[in-house]
């Protein structure tokens, strides 16, 4: 139980409809569309929601309270998700259930291998599939008894959240480029567009990503996401 949760000042017993009631889930993710969409698939299944955005607040958000459930993304601005899932996994008293997720169907064996007890493909859509990651990697006694519903919903974020997201990375462009940055732009953006079912900007992630992987200029990309954004971006301003 989330003894050392604050905000949990009683545990109530989850139900066929709520399976995930009495649970605390940290999410720590930086997409604000991925968070809308976390957020949703947390009310539908009864669990509470604590969010971060970055590394540097998810361990603030540790120092105060336990969670039942933590769910990392693995490309974070400030550092690498995979370094947090180690830290989790090995510290004790360990969290009960502790999830990679990422647009980068590689990050589940980046994920695994530090610890993590799943993982979650973005996009994050199926109310089913998320509260089945969840409820098959509980201890025994935190299993919910009886028989439960088998949801069908897919969720759908406010594309407000995607609007937000497209802001985000024009703020990041506006900086000189560098190493770090760009990296951190086609990884962020890949998730996002995926998402969102934007298979142009999910094309141009991915051609960003490639010319970075080889070591190779990637002014052109930089310079066509860029124009996507504003697009994106002016489309929130004529809405």
């Amino acid at each position: 139980m989330d003894k050392t949760d604050p905000f949990a000042a009683t545990i109530p017993a989850p139900t066929a409809s709520r399976p995930l009631l009495g649970l605390t889930v940290l999410v720590i993710e930086d997409s604000r569309f991925a968070c809308e969409a976390m957020r949703l698939l947390c009310l539908r299944s009864g669990a509470r929601i604590r969010r971060a955005d970055c590394l540097r607040s998810a361990r603030r958000h540790l120092q105060v309270y336990r969670p039942s459930v933590v769910i990392v993304d693995l490309g974070l601005p400030d550092g690498n998700g995979v370094d947090l899932i180690t830290e989790l996994t090995q510290s004790e008293p360990r969290v009960d259930v502790v999830l990679g997720t990422s647009g980068d169907p590689d990050g589940e064996n980046q994920a695994l291998t530090a610890g993590a007890d799943g993982f979650l493909e973005k996009p994050i859509n199926s109310l089913a599939v998320f509260q089945q990651a969840v409820l098959s990697n509980l201890p025994a006694d935190r299993q919910p008894t009886g028989l439960r519903e088998l949801p069908d919903e897919i969720i759908h974020p406010d594309r407000m959240a995607f609007q937000d997201d497209m802001a985000h990375i024009a703020d990041v462009l506006e900086d000189p480029a560098d190493d770090r940055s760009l990296d951190y732009v086609a990884q962020f953006l890949g998730g996002v567009a995926r998402s969102a079912q934007d298979q142009v900007l999910e094309k141009a992630a991915a051609a960003l990503a490639q010319k970075r992987a080889a070591g190779e200029p990637a002014g052109i990309e930089t310079a066509e996401i860029a124009g996507l954004i504003q697009q994106r971006l002016t489309q929130k301003l004529a809405i």
